[in-house]
């Protein structure tokens, strides 16, 4: 073991054990400069590192310097540190007085010496020491530096790679929070804030947008902005090749640019009014080839977004895709649910007035074969004649009233036409499959390879298997399965089964379930399954309780297939 070893074992150890401690990279390069500067027992020194977008050199720590030292943004070259960097070299200068490649930065040097920081072919940075006595650096002190250098590299790479996992791991656990908060969001304001704000502090953004897109009119809209003190969203649409977004919703694709306060963009019209912003990175929303929106990034100086900040940004705009899409298709659901009650109220009112209409008519009948027996004839001078003839005609003019109640209440042939069960079932499905998705019921449905063609008003019987599958999810509150199975009846009718995995109809309620006005949960009206009862009877058909039990409950719906 040489001389060098000697002095190399104690300064490798220390070196060595800040490898594996939790520290930032600026704090352990304070440490190896301490190290450095007490070895070879130098009056200054600094560590400086290669910044890969400048290609300058920035003083990441430094001692016994000056305020604002000129080796940083130093171009490789410049000064014995930049010769080191441009040459990938160490260098050693015991006189620094005699040395033209000298900057003066501390009027006290006479010595110094520097080693650059090499990965592989690449120099990521110098390490330089500083001597106030002349020729205090000997060539022995130069490859021992080389050597700690070299040590120094190697831990400082490590220190990068455990703080970029550890990053990856913070935005890992950010993303799947941010997933799980988003697909949550029912809401679409709430979602879109959701996403901005929480996109904008995963990267450390100035400002994030949202664009959303209406590909049916071709505008673009702000949905939400998150930025401190950022002013309002400006109101109103733009034309979609009129928008900031324009490049990313035409491309489909991440879209960058390096300065959006230039004079190019400011007659935009829906670019956020902030002199502040700088770089811009714009991520199309896209769902099944569909671009929604746009989610822009922006910082508040020049900035180049990397791969991984591209991909973090790729995927919450994924999330933002689906979970937006997931909203509007709950939003459509609500809808034809408020539809299906406003259409449900509508019936029971006509069923009522038939029902009103139906015992009004016999009574009425009965008054009419009354009136017309009693053989009222008075004579033409006699008041009471007159008063036979008004009641005579009151009495029509009731009873046509309740032929056209009667009749009202009746579904229009019209509205009939020839449909595939099968569609029918698919369509409804489309409806309510979010909302039980949301109730953790699985659906199993396989529809048939021969066509069940019927006769039939579509809305009305997508009206009775809406009730019917919400009756059944109602059932299974923790959640289960439905089973829809449909298929020929032995007369040449369908057949149309539904089976839930429910706690069952109790037993004492199961011959009254069809009943108008029975219901057996508090909140009910009573009148779900005598509306789809009637309306399936009106189609020439009708549903029945097939089973009960803990296991579930199945209904079963028959209908005729029409005639060719």
């Amino acid at each position: 073991m040489d001389a060098r070893d000697v002095r190399a074992l104690p300064a490798l150890y220390r070196l060595t054990s800040l490898a594996s401690r939790p520290d930032d990279v600026r704090t352990a390069l304070r440490e190896v400069l301490e190290e450095f500067i007490a070895t070879f027992n130098a009056d200054a020194g600094s560590i400086a590192l290669v910044n890969p977008r400048t290609g300058r050199l920035e003083v990441e720590v430094e001692s016994g310097q000056p305020g604002g030292s000129s080796s940083v943004g130093l171009k490789p070259g410049h000064g014995v540190t930049g010769w080191s960097v441009l040459n990938a070299r160490a260098l050693l200068v015991p006189d620094v007085a005699a040395d033209p490649r000298y900057i003066a930065v501390r009027s006290a040097t006479q010595c110094e010496m520097a080693a650059p920081m090499r990965d592989g072919e690449q120099v990521i940075g110098v390490i330089d020491l500083e001597s106030d006595r002349t020729g205090h650096f000997t060539a022995e002190d130069l490859g021992l530096l080389e050597r700690l250098t070299l040590e120094t590299t190697s831990i400082v790479q490590q220190l990068w790679r455990t703080q970029a996992l550890q990053a990856k791991a913070r935005q890992l656990e950010t993303l799947l929070t941010t997933g799980q908060a988003l697909v949550s969001k029912l809401e679409s304001q709430e979602l879109l804030d959701t996403l901005t704000r929480d996109t904008r502090r995963l990267l450390q953004g100035s400002a994030c947008a949202l664009y959303l897109h209406d590909a049916v009119r071709s505008t673009v809209r702000f949905g939400a902005l998150d930025a401190p003190g950022a002013p309002g969203l400006p109101d109103g649409e733009q034309p979609a090749t009129a928008s900031f977004a324009a490049a990313a919703l035409r491309t489909k694709r991440q879209v960058e640019f390096a300065d959006v306060s230039s004079g190019d963009f400011r007659s935009i019209a829906d670019l956020p009014k902030d002199a502040t912003l700088h770089a811009a990175l714009l991520t199309p929303l896209l769902f099944e080839g569909e671009v929604l929106g746009v989610l822009v990034v922006f910082t508040d100086s020049a900035h180049r977004f990397d791969n991984d900040e591209k991909r973090v940004c790729a995927t919450l705009a994924s999330l933002g895709a689906v979970a937006l899409q997931n909203a509007r298709l709950y939003t459509r659901v609500f809808q034809s649910e408020e539809t299906l009650r406003k259409q449900e109220q509508l019936t029971t009112l006509g069923l009522l007035a038939a029902e009103i209409a139906h015992e009004i008519r016999n009574p009425l009948t009965v008054l009419k074969l009354l009136h017309g027996g009693l053989g009222l004839d008075f004579a033409e001078n006699d008041p009471r004649r007159t008063d036979v003839r008004v009641i005579g005609e009151k009495l029509d003019q009731l009873e046509s009233i309740v032929t056209r109640v009667l009749n009202f209440a009746k579904a229009p042939s019209s509205l009939h036409s020839r449909w595939a069960l099968a569609d029918i079932v698919a369509d409804t499905l489309v409806l309510v499959r979010p909302k039980l998705a949301q109730a953790k019921i699985h659906v199993l449905y396989e529809p048939r390879s021969e066509a069940l063609i019927v006769e039939a008003n579509k809305g009305q019987l997508q009206q009775v298997l809406l009730n019917l599958l919400l009756n059944a999810m109602q059932a299974m509150p923790e959640g289960g399965a439905i089973a829809i199975s449909l298929g020929g009846g032995p007369e040449g009718g369908a057949i149309l089964d539904i089976a839930d995995t429910g706690a069952g109809v109790p037993e004492a309620v199961r011959g009254r379930i069809f009943d108008s006005f029975f219901s057996g949960r508090p909140d009910g009206t009573g009148l779900g399954l005598a509306i789809a009862k009637r309306i399936l009877q009106a189609h020439h058909g009708d549903i029945a309780l097939v089973s009960t039990g803990p296991g579930g409950t199945t209904m079963r719906i028959t209908l005729p297939l029409a005639k060719n």
